[in-house]
């Protein structure tokens, strides 16, 4: 549907310096501000960095690589700089790859394939590059697919380098600011403990949701993955009960990416009693799923331009070449929601509307801004409609008032509450009053 949300978020910054060193030799000197394209390599602040997202590396300041606080959402470490020569001049198509420089193939990595299922930590070649997995795929396109895959500068023999784990059956104790990957395994205060996701040594008892205690070595722990991670969304909706609620969903709409969108709103899924907080949950995802087809859709189906005269052209003009049609799981549409979602999020999402449909956090994002924030359609946002006990009928006058509300299309209205329904009894959650609108 295509409903005006204004949408803003403050990221969380994850710097994740690597294990291993960089050939800076002739890579150019980032420049705050300048123009950068997807996989652009740089050198800045004695290490050198490739572009995730070339909206977000344009953008410099906060987004600076290596400096910015929200520099791990554009950049990804490549490691630090070994003898380098400073250039000064824009990073050229030719260095746009990791295989700009010439890399340390040390072991023997396979070319990438696709539909291979690929492990977490397996290093491919890919268009001359060396590519390392960030989360288990199956054979996604890893220059396209960069939240499963990350460059990297060297071929270690296609297993992970980074070095967490002991000999026989004993860990390795755990070290503050070492760089540790999803499922390195760590002794810390007497326990064991398994990296759930990547992480720069972040504290195993207070980063829950990057670590949990595990009983075994060497990433064999018998516990399982992303069980618990956190107090807000993640201690209510499990992973297993994520990929049982939608099992055929696109893969664009990953977990851990509403884990970290849902971390930047404690109170999302996170106020009242236990019953509340799946009460919120399954609404939010009921909904966002009636919106995109079960999560099968990442953009609208009939793609339009849609640019109009309430997205206000003097201050909000369209960039030609751009559309603004609906992405996401709330499916934000129409250039003025663009700008504004821009504005509230520190990106130009009007010259690069695509960043909703290429980044799962961000995606997931938009949509739990509109949830908790803004009135829609409505009354009041979402949110409050569900912590003040106005009903999961309310949430959907938020998202498409009178379009289905108050008669308007009984037959969405019920699809809706057959989706928090059918929610809520896998996560063992009550209803409460007020279903329809």
């Amino acid at each position: 549907m295509n409903i005006k949300k204004f949408l803003g978020v403050a990221a969380t910054l994850l710097l994740s310096a690597q294990a291993y060193a960089y050939n800076c030799n002739g890579v150019a000197q980032y420049v705050d501000g300048r123009s950068y394209t997807n996989n652009a390599i740089v050198q800045n602040a004695g290490s050198a960095f490739s572009c995730k997202i070339a909206g977000w590396c344009s953008i410099g300041g906060p987004y600076a690589p290596g400096t910015g606080w929200a520099s791990g959402e554009a950049w990804n470490n490549l490691g630090s700089c070994g003898t380098t020569t400073t250039s000064s001049t824009p990073v050229s198509s030719a260095r746009s790859s990791v295989a700009s420089s010439t890399p340390n193939t040390g072991g023997n990595c396979p070319n990438w394939a696709a539909g291979t299922n690929y492990q977490i930590g397996v290093v491919v070649r890919y268009n001359g590059a060396f590519y390392r997995a960030k989360n288990e795929n199956p054979g996604y396109d890893p220059v396209i697919s960069t939240w499963y895959w990350e460059p990297v500068a060297s071929c270690p023999g296609g297993t992970n380098t980074s070095s967490s784990s002991g000999n026989n059956g004993t860990c390795a104790a755990w070290v503050a600011g070492r760089m540790y990957y999803a499922g390195n395994t760590v002794s810390y205060n007497g326990g064991t403990f398994r990296a759930k996701y990547d992480n720069p040594g972040y504290d195993p008892l207070i980063s829950t949701w990057f670590w949990e205690p595990t009983s075994g070595c060497n990433g064999t722990g018998t516990s399982s993955s992303v069980s618990n991670p956190g107090t807000g969304f993640g201690a209510v909706v499990s992973e297993a009960q994520f990929n049982q609620m939608f099992p055929g969903r696109n893969p664009f709409y990953t977990y851990a990416g509403l884990v970290e969108a849902t971390a930047t709103y404690p109170t999302f899924a996170g106020t009242g009693d236990i019953q509340l907080k799946k009460r919120e949950a399954a609404a939010a995802l009921a909904n966002f799923s009636h919106e995109t087809g079960s999560f099968v859709h990442v953009t609208e189906i009939a793609r339009g331009l849609y640019c109009s005269d309430w997205g206000n052209l003097a201050t909000c003009p369209c960039e030609p070449g751009k559309q603004y049609y609906g992405r996401g799981p709330i499916q934000l549409s129409h250039n003025g929601n663009y700008c504004a979602a821009g504005a509230a999020l520190g990106l130009d999402l009007r010259r690069n509307p695509e960043i909703v449909e290429q980044n799962s956090k961000v995606a997931w994002q938009t949509a739990l801004w509109f949830w908790m924030t803004q009135s829609g359609s409505g009354y009041r946002p979402a949110h409050d409609n569900i912590v003040n006990n106005y009903g999961f009928g309310e949430t959907i006058r938020t998202i498409n008032g009178s379009i289905e509300c108050n008669g308007g299309n009984q037959a969405q209205v019920q699809s809706r509450i057959n989706e928090y329904n059918r929610i809520l009894q896998i996560i063992g959650g009550t209803a409460g009053n007020n279903l329809g609108c």
